[in-house]
C-alpha cells in the first residue's frame, strides 16, 4: 500500500481527470454500491467498452484512470464483484452499479488483521482536514 492510502493527511486530487488528457477516452463516473448492505464501496470510471464487458460477463469491469486501461476490479487482489443491477442518472452522464463481493472483501487495501476494508475507511475531520482511519 502507498503512503497516500495510509496517510492521515487529506491530499485530494481534483485534477486527476483533467491530467489524464487524451489517455482518458470518453469516461463517465460510476458509483459502486454493495447490493446487500447498501454502502457505497467506491466511485470509479467506465467507458463504453468496460460497461459492455461488465454487462456481458456480470463482473465489475471499469476504466482505470491511473493505468489508462480496462480494469477488472479485484482481479489482482482476488476481491472481485458480480454486478447484480445497473442504473443510469437522469442526464445519462453517470451510472450506479449494485454489486455483490464474490469473496466478501471490498478494497485492495487491508487492515491490520489482513482483512479487506471498505474503500471509504478514513473519516475526514472537517475542522482540521486530518484523516482518521476507522478500520486500521
Amino acid at each position: 500500500m502507498s503512503a497516500l492510502e495510509e496517510s492521515n493527511n487529506l491530499a485530494l486530487n481534483f485534477g486527476k481527470i483533467a491530467a489524464t488528457g487524451k489517455n482518458c477516452p470518453n469516461v463517465i463516473p460510476v458509483a459502486i454500491q454493495n447490493i446487500d448492505t447498501q454502502e457505497v464501496i467506491l466511485i470509479a470510471y467506465t467507458n463504453e467498452i468496460a460497461m459492455k464487458r461488465s454487462f456481458q460477463t456480470r463482473t465489475l469491469i471499469l476504466w482505470s484512470t491511473s493505468r489508462n486501461e480496462i480494469w477488472e476490479k479485484g482481479k489482482t487482489s482476488g476481491e472481485t464483484y458480480a454486478i447484480m443491477e445497473a442504473y443510469v442518472n437522469c442526464e445519462q452522464n453517470s451510472l450506479l452499479y449494485k454489486v455483490r463481493p464474490r469473496r466478501g472483501g471490498i478494497c485492495h487495501t487491508k487492515n491490520r488483521r489482513g482483512e479487506p476494508r471498505n474503500c471509504f475507511y478514513r473519516r475526514i475531520d472537517m475542522d482540521t482536514l486530518k484523516l482518521e482511519n476507522i478500520d486500521p
